[in-house]
């Protein structure tokens, strides 16, 4: 029997319409027990159309903080010789500016009631591995040796997945994941960039 979307919500598909849909399901019924069928059955949308979107429904979650984080890579890249403690802050401070409100942070608010405990401790370590190591490169570009390069990659990332998790966690009204980031980083500040 096929179940009619919601009443009220619109028919045509969109990044929104279906991040809204999945995550209710997943407050509803769980991440694992929903399917992107599921997902695209409440949004009123083709499966074609989903896949237009996301690659998964794990995607849902995390594409807008990936596209941030493909940026920073970019960016951290081309640095070169200017691959300073600033600049590469500079960098990570535009990863959670003005971050909105998305469904990665209601994931990360509701973790436990979505059942995404182990799912977002996995795909939150694999961001931060890739920030760390695009910050490490950055740092041996500059001279800083390879210990050390990781170990401030290794920071600096970890402070921004931190970031946006404390600030999610927290709900808004309390502050900003940029606020919360340079907090973090000046406790990194007593790792000079250099060697």
């Amino acid at each position: 029997m096929k179940t009619e979307p919601r009443a009220g919500r619109p028919r045509a598909s969109s990044r929104e319409t279906l991040a809204e849909a999945a995550c209710e399901l997943f407050l509803e019924q769980g991440y694992d027990a929903t399917s992107v069928a599921d997902i695209t059955q409440r949004a009123g949308v083709s499966r074609s159309s989903f896949f237009n979107y996301f690659s998964s429904k794990g995607d849902v979650l995390w594409s807008g903080l990936d596209a941030r984080i493909a940026e920073a890579l970019a960016v951290l890249a081309t640095l070169g010789a200017d691959a300073d403690g600033a600049a590469v802050r500079g960098v990570l401070l535009r990863v959670v500016h003005d971050f909105a409100p998305d469904p990665l942070a209601l994931a990360l608010r509701n973790a436990t009631a979505m059942g995404l405990d182990d799912e977002l401790m996995r795909e939150a370590g694999v961001r931060q591995a890739r920030l760390a190591a695009a910050i490490a490169s950055a740092a041996m570009a500059v001279g800083i040796s390879s210990v050390k390069a990781e170990i401030l990659g290794a920071a600096h990332a970890a402070a921004v997945l931190s970031s946006l998790r404390v600030w999610a966690e927290r709900g808004a009204g309390h502050g900003t994941p940029e606020g919360l980031l340079q907090e973090a980083m000046r406790g990194i500040y007593d790792l000079p960039w250099s060697d």
